[in-house]
């Protein structure tokens, strides 16, 4: 096949950009740091302005600046929150729904095109063990269905908690908590209640995170999925006219908490919220650590079903232990899992090849992923070093690479197979 050929034969994969989650000036792990990574797009967000107000021109293009500084560029806003107001359907919410919906117009003028955001109600991302011991000494993040009972029933109190556990579940949580030491009680409050690295808001006590679910006390799943449907019908036509692909971020774990309704935790979630507010630019930020934390989800059909919707990836893996949904997991290495990296990144390269071949708009087909939290490992694992849980710079570091070199792999052997499905066949010679 002549080198003149190749330039009309459409590629079956592509590959996707490399990204980096970094938490602005603060964070421990530098721009530079990013930079040597091989990442070349940064996934960031204005930690610094409250949740409800209106991210300016000003303070977008400054960030930008920062980063553009380093040679990178800002690919992924992640993110622009929700106020809670918002989520419980409460009398001021068209107040914060303007206030989000001209932060999408003035990042669109920008030229940030892609918003990861999330629906969750009080609390993101939940773990009960920030430093859960993996197998080669490396430190993992961690949810233990055990640990979790015993917070919410012996250490929060919750109200109502009771009712959501048999005798015997009851039992076990009691017996399990009795045998925590006051340190150990301690940091599993601290792990649940305090918030996480970007957390725009300040830390919780346990009052005041009780008071936070009071407030959904009233809101079921229902109400909560019509409250996200009146989101999505106010944001994604503003989203059209801005140039923004809104990207929703799945519950994590997938399954109800602490009494509080989630509505993108499965399947039939994402086929709910995409068909509330039907648009190319209403859709996924497909975060396949979470979906895969519950043996509910297939991980893989549905990065198949919903691959003309993911405008952004999270990759990370995890090894669960126990039933239901709201089992036992913790942050295993990336390639090694409950999910198949390999065909979840085979899908998305795909995809992205799809959109190339339409010529569709650059900031879908650039596809960005990033590896999904790390573990902590050797010179992270130093005393006195400052580190985000799931953040730090060598564990990610390593998830990049190995994700890189499995896409590398991917996208050459399509190169390959498409370059001999192309290739003439050579004449059969006649015997004589």
């Amino acid at each position: 096949m002549s080198g003149s050929d190749d330039k009309h034969v459409a590629p079956t994969a592509v590959r996707l950009e490399q990204t980096w989650r970094w938490y602005g000036p603060n964070d421990p792990v530098t721009l530079k740091h990013v930079k040597q990574a091989g990442a070349t797009g940064v996934v960031t967000a204005l930690h610094h302005v409250p949740i409800g107000q209106v991210w300016t021109v000003e303070a977008i293009k400054q960030r930008i600046a920062e980063v553009e500084k380093e040679g990178l560029t800002w690919s992924v806003v992640e993110s622009v929150p929700v106020h809670e107001s918002i989520k419980q359907g409460l009398p001021d919410r068209d107040k914060y729904i303007a206030a989000y919906q001209q932060s999408v117009r003035n990042l669109g003028a920008c030229g940030c095109n892609i918003l990861c955001y999330n629906f969750m109600p009080v609390i993101d991302w939940t773990r009960t063990d920030l430093e859960y011991e993996w197998f080669d000494g490396s430190k993992a993040l961690a949810f233990d269905a055990k640990d979790f009972a015993a917070f919410e029933l012996f250490i929060l109190n919750r109200p109502g908690a009771a009712k959501t556990y048999d005798a015997a579940a009851t039992k076990r949580a009691k017996a399990h908590f009795d045998a925590m030491s006051a340190e150990k009680r301690q940091k599993l409050q601290q792990n649940i209640v305090a918030g996480m690295p970007g957390k725009m808001t300040e830390a919780h006590t346990l009052e005041s995170f009780q008071g936070a679910l009071d407030a959904y006390k009233t809101l079921d799943a229902n109400a909560l999925r019509a409250n996200l449907a009146y989101f999505l019908r106010a944001v994604v036509p503003v989203a059209e006219e801005a140039g923004v692909y809104m990207a929703i971020h799945p519950d994590d774990p997938p399954c109800p908490l602490l009494g509080l309704p989630r509505v993108v935790s499965t399947d039939a979630d994402v086929c709910a919220l995409l068909a509330a507010a039907p648009s190319t630019h209403n859709g996924l930020t497909f975060c396949v650590g979470s979906y895969a934390s519950s043996p509910l989800n297939d991980v893989e059909a549905m990065a198949a079903n919903h691959a003309d919707k993911v405008f952004f990836v999270h990759l990370r893996n995890v090894r669960r232990s126990g039933e239901g949904a709201l089992c036992n997991f913790v942050e295993s290495d990336h390639l090694d899992g409950e999910v198949d990296m390999y065909q979840i990144l085979k899908t998305f390269t795909k995809e992205a090849a799809r959109r190339r071949n339409l010529q569709m708009a650059e900031a879908v087909c650039r596809m960005p992923f990033r590896p999904d939290h790390g573990h902590q490992m050797l010179d992270d694992l130093d005393e006195g070093k400052k580190t985000n849980p799931g953040y730090t710079a060598i564990g990610r570091l390593r998830g990049l690479a190995e994700l890189r070199g499995l896409q590398e792999a991917i996208v050459r052997h399509e190169e390959e197979k498409q370059q001999l499905e192309a290739a003439p066949m050579p004449k059969k010679s006649r015997r004589k």
